[in-house]
């Protein structure tokens, strides 16, 4: 490395440190080009990513299709305001709604956005059609969640890093232990006044935390028998992640985009964000159909930006590139590849003591407290080898490689992977 590409790197990363809010804690790697699998840094070296911006660039860095349709409509129309009609809109709304098989979509821009959007839409529904007395509604979360930072939604968060000293919170919610059906029917019967019950099929932030096999749907059918709405939140889940469609669809085998919806846990309200748009710009979305969505009026919820002509032109290229190219089916196979190999190191390991996942949304834990740097140093180690991850919860390591990467560069990262592990074993 020459001084004058140190001096470089050292005086981007001091620029976001003197001039930026210091709310992230980032890996010091400077990136300024990314294509598929891989990213550069500012010195020219390649790295696998295998983040992938919290599961936002499913389809790979710049995909073509997908920055083809962010220019094109960029060249023609970019903002109209929902004050008047745009000739993108609609056909992203009927594409999106036939794509996961709802009656309606409300777009929006940001995952925390989406949520509180869902929350809103939930909480009128329950006072208009399910009749709950006006201010009365709950919400079932669950304990580990993470569904944003915004302050209603750190309100039911465990973090105490995202809540200290932001409240007086917002009331409204109910926590319950995730992965607990028991926990789910007795609060349900408890009161009349539930209104939905928001859910992430696997805890991303919480270390990939993944339930059991049958979770999903059987707090759908729990839900159903209760008249309360199921709400998933699939936004770092969904769209291909865990090897189906949705998570909530658990171990699906279709190949393609989902064929047997209504066999799974179909939610009643639906939470997409990240990958809707392959990375490449802000896109959320909330699905539900005519009976729940109906209740939201003119005047009642928007976004200036949301349902914009290049979000809707992106969003349909996003998602057909994740049909023409399997991508469920890509994220199935590598996905049960990455754990069988990581599972044949990790009982001869100090370090790693298990992995864990479903599809290509894969977490290791690592043998030592919350409080401990070794996760960080792992990550760091990695770096230095080609590869980007980050720790979350201090102690585990979240590895979500584009699902565009094939066989060969996947055995590639679980090799860098091991040998960096070997270097910490004690």
């Amino acid at each position: 490395m020459s001084v004058i590409e140190k001096t470089n790197e050292e005086r981007l990363i001091g620029l976001e440190n003197k001039f930026g809010a210091h709310n992230y804690h980032p890996l010091p790697v400077v990136l300024n080009r990314g294509e598929g699998v891989y990213v550069w840094d500012v010195e020219g070296k390649r790295y696998y990513d295998f983040l992938s911006a919290y599961s936002a660039v499913n389809q790979g860095h710049c995909h073509p299709k997908i920055i083809e349709a962010l220019v094109n409509q960029a060249q023609k129309l970019t903002l109209t305001s929902r004050a008047f009609y745009n000739d993108q809109l609609g056909l992203f709304e009927e594409f999106i709604t036939n794509y996961f098989g709802f009656d309606k979509v409300l777009p929006m821009n940001t995952g925390a956005e989406a949520v509180e959007t869902a929350l809103k839409l939930c909480r009128k529904w329950a006072y208009e059609v399910k009749g709950i007395q006006e201010q009365k509604a709950q919400i079932i979360v669950c304990d580990g969640n993470f569904h944003g930072r915004t302050t209603t939604i750190i309100s039911f968060s465990n973090d105490e890093n995202a809540r200290k000293n932001f409240g007086p919170y917002t009331e409204g919610f109910i926590k319950i232990p995730y992965n607990d059906l028991e926990a789910l029917e007795n609060t349900l019967k408890s009161s009349d006044s539930i209104a939905g019950f928001l859910v992430e099929p696997i805890q991303g932030e919480a270390g990939v935390y993944t339930p059991g096999d049958d979770y999903m749907l059987k707090a759908k059918e729990l839900c159903s028998q209760y008249n309360v709405l199921f709400i998933a939140d699939e936004i770092q889940t969904g769209i291909a992640r865990t090897g189906s469609l949705l998570a909530v669809c658990g171990n699906c085998n279709c190949e393609n985009k989902c064929e047997k919806q209504s066999t799974y846990a179909t939610p009643d309200i639906l939470i997409l964000g990240k990958a809707l748009s392959g990375g490449v710009y802000p896109v959320s979305a909330v699905l539900a159909n005519n009976s729940i969505m109906n209740v939201i009026k003119p005047g009642q919820h928007g976004s200036t930006f949301g349902g914009n002509p290049i979000a809707a032109s992106v969003a349909i290229a996003a998602l057909k590139v994740v049909n023409e190219e399997y991508l469920i089916k890509n994220a199935r196979v590598l996905g049960n590849l990455f754990r069988i190999k990581l599972n044949e190191y990790i009982p001869n390991s100090n370090v790693a003591i298990l992995v864990r996942g479903r599809g290509l949304l894969n977490a290791i834990v690592i043998n030592d407290t919350e409080e401990s740097d070794t996760a960080w140093n792992i990550c760091m180690a990695l770096r230095d080898n080609g590869l980007l991850a980050k720790p979350t919860h201090g102690n585990i390591i979240r590895f979500a490689p584009p699902l565009v990467i094939n066989e060969a560069q996947l055995l590639d990262c679980v090799d860098i992977i091991i040998r960096t592990l070997k270097q910490f074993d004690r």
